[in-house]
């Protein structure tokens, strides 16, 4: 029972490090998008346009992982609650 209590506590602690770590790409790719906005407008340009897709994809793509581990998760919170009856 006590397993079943850490895996279930395993499993969430994974999934928020796994989100975490999609918001951080996703935080970067914005950061960098936006200097390069910046740069545009008052300077320099670089490539602001392929910053800015990367930073789309990036973000559609935390989203997307987010969704699916927080439904693994569910899934496996099932199947434990189901296994403890």
């Amino acid at each position: 029972m006590a397993s079943n209590e850490l895996k279930v506590q395993l499993l969430e602690t994974f999934a928020a490090l796994i989100t975490a770590a999609f918001g951080l790409v996703a935080a970067l790719a914005w950061n960098e998008t936006i200097k390069k906005a910046v740069a545009e407008v008052f300077g320099s340009s670089d490539d602001l346009v392929g910053l800015l897709v990367y930073a789309i994809i990036v973000t559609v793509l935390a989203v997307i992982m987010t969704l699916l581990i927080a439904r693994a998760l569910g899934k496996a919170k099932a199947a434990l609650a189901n296994e403890k009856k």
